[in-house]
């Protein structure tokens, strides 16, 4: 029964964003209209505009970078995109009849949309057995566009290509883009939310307002991002991030703001007035909130690599539109529902504010009644997820890391078993004559010398001049695989072997130097990216809630939660059982941008549980001036809403095992895991330790700080 109005506690004092909510609950009509007026003009004029796909993973001032430039401007017909078809003869077959079965192959293949031709048999590399030859068929478009237009056709060659003695396997980008999956592995997050809000509401109208408010921020974000790649070069796969990201905070926003109005409503509010009340409370920790995670985003600029810009934007554009729309669509739906958000309920499925938290209460007193002992199992149980992090091994992977039973693994595998473990990742020594002095021919036939000899090179190719015989191109096969640290090794050497070579100017480029120049550049800017974060939040936080130790503490716990996320990765990059459980069944190196990225989501993401648990902690403490008290008023009006946001955010990101990118699995991974660390052993057993050991002492600031630190306005104040 909901409380009599008379029995109601006294009413909180509307804040800024309350009066926007009440101004818009009494004009929900209009705005509604405007929302939906929006979301089908951008779905409408986006694409028009819209810009492709596009990113340079190339790290700026490398000498791989510098290598590819020089490629670029002096081998102009030189195609980096090419549809790779190797084959293998068994015994007794011999090559000319592979020949002529292969010839059949590539003139099916090369009569496919935008794959070019003029390629034959005759022109493969073949191993020195003489049993695995590869051709490389060049594309006519970008990988991702030929997958579109020919992909299902490519893969229905590949598996009739093989037979008579003839295994045959297509390799490139391209087959990684046409073997994908059709599984979305948004909407499955979607589904799986929808489940986790009815089993928490056990209303289909109180499940769906979230759910429709994410939805309608996702759908305006999505079409802008793709306008954003007009402008910014911006990676395809940065809409599947930030749709993930954005799905996530935008159902948690609306959640939080919805548990708080259905709390009001059962303490014998009027809608009006509990909307007011939701969004002064509620509403306050979804825009601090949402800015860390914006702030968070942002950072990744200070990494200084390109592609990360795009993804930056994009995941900030999601979540500053399902910010918006908690904040604004949402009231006006929740004047729309009015009392009937209860409507619809779900048999069997028990109703609930969100208010009722008798066992967190309880967990809760009983951590603040032995907080050192809390602290350490805490930490202990933190460190043991984290400890593996001490194996990470960044790296790209490549075909070899696909599953066994796809075409681009087994085309990986025939070629490292026909030329040797190398011929994958071969590395391309450039080389600008123009100007060096004497003989170029001779200083190049020299440096092709001194690398034959260096320790880790199976082969070399005899060079290759432009037209202007002013650059030569080498081929160095190294001896190991494109992952092995001894390849690492060999990057560092024979730059020491072209730097020392007189008479001309050489750098080394290629997939694997680039990793390894990317891995050395994130290591070396990681300092100044995390610093620059946790920094800007930490004041963001300063302000919010004019303490000094809670920034603080909510960097150090976010540290502790990023720290356990990275920690399985790890694990799960190792390809052992557990890997394998999310379809990573050999070792696998982690892109140097994933560690960089979860860092920046995760660090935005797990300060929405802060802000969520702080803000009612606060709420308490202002009211009431007990700081023991505070806390277990605060994790048990929070627990719930805190482990229904949680689920979600898991189900989402956890969905993303399924996509066959092993980079979204990884992220999902990661994500998942930080924030289930984080809203159970984070926010219910070190928060309420370490607070209760800090006592009076969580909310001091310097009264000189208080002058200068500016009032954020935005916070309601309950009478004590």
């Amino acid at each position: 029964m909901p409380a009599s109005p008379a029995s109601a506690p006294p009413p909180i004092p509307p804040t800024p964003l309350g009066r926007l909510a009440g101004a818009i609950a009494r004009r929900r009509a209009v705005v509604i209209g405007i929302w939906v007026a929006t979301l089908i003009a951008v779905v409408a004029l986006a694409p028009r505009i819209a810009g492709e796909w596009s990113a340079n993973y190339a790290t700026p001032g490398s000498d791989s970078n510098t290598a590819e430039e020089l490629l670029d401007a002096r081998f102009p017909e030189r195609s980096a995109n090419t549809l790779d078809v190797v084959w293998q003869t068994a015994a007794g077959t011999s090559a000319a009849a592979a020949d002529r079965q292969m010839n059949t192959v590539l003139t099916e293949l090369q009569g496919l949309e935008r794959v070019g031709d003029g390629v034959t048999a005759a022109a493969a590399e073949r191993s020195p057995d003489g049993r695995t030859a590869v051709v490389r068929v060049p594309l006519e478009d970008r990988p991702a566009n030929v997958a579109e237009a020919s992909g299902e056709e490519l893969v229905a060659i590949a598996e009739r290509g093989a037979g008579a003695g003839v295994d045959m396997a297509l390799g490139g980008q391209v087959m990684e883009e046409s073997e994908q999956g059709a599984i979305s592995s948004e909407g499955i997050g979607l589904l799986l939310a929808l489940v986790i809000l009815l089993v928490t509401f056990g209303s289909v109208v109180a499940a769906g307002l979230p759910m429709l408010t994410a939805l309608f921020g996702i759908g305006i974000a999505g079409a802008l991002i793709t306008v954003l790649a007009a402008v910014v070069d911006t990676p395809e796969w940065s809409e599947q991030v930030a749709a993930m990201v954005g799905i996530g905070v935008g159902i948690d926003y609306a959640l939080l703001i919805v548990t708080r109005y259905r709390s009001a409503l059962a303490a014998g509010r009027e809608p009006q007035d509990a909307i007011v009340e939701s969004v002064s409370t509620a509403g306050r920790s979804v825009l601090i909130a949402g800015t860390t995670v914006v702030v968070s985003m942002l950072g990744l600029f200070l990494m200084g690599l390109p592609y990360l810009y795009g993804v930056a934007l994009a995941t900030s554009l999601a979540v500053l539109t399902v910010m918006l729309a908690s904040l604004t669509l949402l009231p006006a739906l929740l004047a729309l529902a009015g009392r009937r958000i209860e409507r619809l309920h779900i048999p069997g499925v028990r109703r609930g504010s969100g208010s009722d938290g008798a066992f967190a209460a309880r967990f809760s007193g009983l951590v603040q009644g032995r907080p050192w002992a809390a602290l350490a199992v805490g930490l202990l149980a933190v460190a043991a997820l984290a400890l593996p992090v001490t194996g990470l091994r960044l790296g790209f992977p490549d075909a070899g890391n696909d599953q066994a039973e796809r075409e681009t693994r087994q085309a990986y595998d025939m070629i490292a078993d026909g030329f040797g473990a190398g011929a994958n990742g071969p590395l391309l020594v450039v080389a600008d004559l123009t100007d060096g002095e004497g003989d170029g021919a001779g200083a190049v036939a020299q440096l092709r010398t001194q690398i034959a000899a260096t320790d880790g090179v199976a082969a070399v190719s005899a060079p290759v001049l432009n037209d202007a015989k002013d650059t030569a191109l080498l081929s160095v096969q190294p001896a190991s695989s494109p992952q092995s640290t001894a390849t690492e090794d060999l990057v560092a050497d024979l730059r020491d072997e072209v730097a020392a070579a007189p008479g001309l100017e050489a750098h080394v480029g290629g997939f694997t130097a680039s990793t390894v120049d990317q891995s050395e550049v994130t290591a070396s800017r990681l300092p100044l990216f995390i610093g620059g974060v946790v920094g800007l939040s930490s004041l963001l936080l300063l302000v919010a809630f004019r303490s000094v130790l809670i920034p603080v503490k909510a960097a150090a716990m976010n540290l502790l939660s990023v720290g356990a996320a990275y920690g399985v990765v790890a694990l799960v990059a190792e390809g052992g059982a557990l890997g394998q459980l999310v379809g990573i069944d050999n070792p696998t190196p982690v892109p140097p941008f994933i560690p960089v990225m979860m860092f920046a989501i995760l660090f935005g993401l797990s300060m929405d549980y802060e802000v969520f648990l702080l803000s009612r902690i606060r709420e308490a403490w202002l009211r009431d001036g007990d700081a023991r008290g505070a806390i277990t008023e605060g994790v048990a009006g929070t627990a719930r809403v805190i482990t229904a946001a949680a689920a979600i955010m898991v189900a989402v990101f956890g969905a993303f095992v399924l996509s066959d990118e092993v980079f979204l699995k990884l992220i999902g991974v990661g994500m998942a895991t930080a924030i289930l660390v984080d809203a159970t052993i984070i926010r219910m057993v070190l928060v309420p330790a370490v607070m209760q050991l800090m006592g009076r002492r969580t909310w001091w600031m310097p009264a000189w700080m208080e002058r200068v630190v500016p009032q954020a306005e935005l916070e309601p104040v309950p009478a004590r």
